[in-house]
């Protein structure tokens, strides 16, 4: 049988077993090496099954991901993202829906050390969504902004979803980390925006908190001062070059360690915790990475990417063309996947278009970050609106999803204008990483 058509049987079969529910990297792992074997040979699949699965687990580069996810948990459990909550509520809590203002600020300082969506959600859900409520914010707002702040944890660095992507693509991670930086900040102040008009529009959805003195917000801004530390510790490490991107890791998962421990803020039995959901964490991303390379060598032996890339490189369509019908097939896709998985499974295919078509390799990384940002709040997989209402059923009994759903989608439409600026202004992303590379 003919190999692109065995290929395509194979991303049917795939598509068919994820509506199973089964976990995506047993899936990826399972139709590649299936169809490896058909096309090779069994022991072809079963040393390139073994071969990549102990790579991955032995690579030194993928040690990143566990060290900036430790770093993050011990962030959680030692108590800076309250102290950031405090601090973005201080400064401007006292504004119409400044609490979900305050969040969303939070959402994308707490990145800064966590680099994982779906945990910056819960961590934020736990601190903010208690707040909001007291404040009688309504259930959309207040559990909309904490899902759609929690994406932010995949653009601003340390992103473990740039990290896989540069390893995918061989690029830079340093460079990746830096040209996440502007466009995390102007995605924080497009949700901003949102807010506000959200509440001008209908001011039941959001009250004013507290008023502070303008020398209290001076004050508070000491919130941020462990944060900033580790922050410049890690990112200005990798500006200087002073270290890799998996030493940088290391520092600041010793930089946060240190000043939790410095400052009393974390227990044996927090540690421990966070040792633990490393694991578990750390474990998903890794087989997620073995199960799409194996299925990526599968669909290399078809030749599909290749016969993508010529068949759409024959169109006689502008570049932007194309390039919108590839964003296109990334945020259907992100409705339907988890945003790791389907980048692992697409870059294979689209990478080389990309490339062909002239577009910079680490301005498609940001874009395609920004996409299936869309893909952790849309329905109906959007991991980070289930992993909100988790967490908010265990604080606020009277959340629905439906409401978490509808209040995404101010933050939905910021993305989208997000998105298309940086399109227009691609500068904003490439502006850092030239500087300093």
């Amino acid at each position: 049988m003919n190999p692109t058509i065995i290929g395509i049987i194979g991303i049917f079969v795939m598509l068919a077993i994820f509506m199973t529910r089964m976990p995506v990297a047993y899936v990826m792992a399972f139709v590649g090496f299936l169809g490896f074997s058909i096309l090779i040979s069994l022991k072809g699949g079963l040393n390139l099954l073994s071969r990549n699965f102990y790579g991955a687990f032995s690579s030194y580069d993928l040690t990143t991901i566990p060290l900036f996810i430790l770093m993050g948990q011990i962030a959680f459990n030692s108590g800076i993202s309250q102290k950031l909550y405090n601090t973005a509520y201080v400064i401007i809590g006292n504004t119409r829906g400044g609490l979900a203002m305050a969040t969303v600020a939070s959402c994308t300082a707490f990145g800064a050390v966590c680099g994982s969506s779906p945990a910056t959600a819960a961590t934020m859900a736990t601190v903010g969504i208690p707040e909001m409520k007291k404040y009688n914010y309504s259930n959309e707002l207040a559990a909309g902004s904490v899902a759609s702040g929690g994406g932010l944890g995949m653009i601003m660095p340390p992103s473990v979803v740039l990290i896989v992507y540069g390893i995918l693509t061989e690029q830079s991670i340093g460079a990746l980390f830096v040209s996440g930086i502007l466009p995390a900040i102007l995605l924080t102040i497009l949700f901003i925006i949102a807010i506000y008009i959200k509440c001008r529009i209908s001011p039941e959805h959001g009250t004013c908190g507290e008023k502070f003195t303008f020398i209290e917000k001076i004050k508070s801004l000491a919130g941020l001062l462990d944060i900033f530390l580790v922050f410049i510790l890690v990112i200005g490490g990798l500006f200087q070059g002073f270290f890799t991107p998996t030493e940088a890791a290391a520092v600041g998962v010793v930089g946060v360690l240190a000043i939790s421990i410095v400052r009393r803020q974390i227990t044996w039995n927090g540690f421990v915790k966070s040792l633990y959901e490393t694991l578990r964490t750390s474990c998903m991303v890794l087989f997620l990475v073995a199960g799409a390379v194996v299925f990526g060598k599968f669909l290399a032996v078809t030749r599909i990417p290749f016969d993508i890339a010529t068949w759409v490189s024959g169109f006689n369509l502008p570049s932007y063309v194309i390039m919108g019908i590839i964003i296109s097939i990334y945020f259907i896709g992100g409705c339907f996947m988890d945003s790791l998985a389907l980048i692992m499974l697409t870059i294979p295919i689209f990478f080389p278009i990309v490339i062909n078509l002239g577009y910079d390799p680490i301005w498609f990384g940001i874009i395609i970050v920004l996409i299936t940002e869309m893909g952790v709040i849309t329905p109906p997989v959007g991991i980070n609106v289930y992993v909100v209402y988790g967490v908010a059923q265990r604080i606020v009994k009277d959340i629905r999803l439906e409401s978490i759903f509808k209040g995404i989608i101010p933050f939905l439409i910021a993305i989208i204008v997000g998105i298309i600026i940086l399109m227009i202004f691609p500068q904003i992303i490439l502006f850092l990483p030239r500087l300093m590379y």
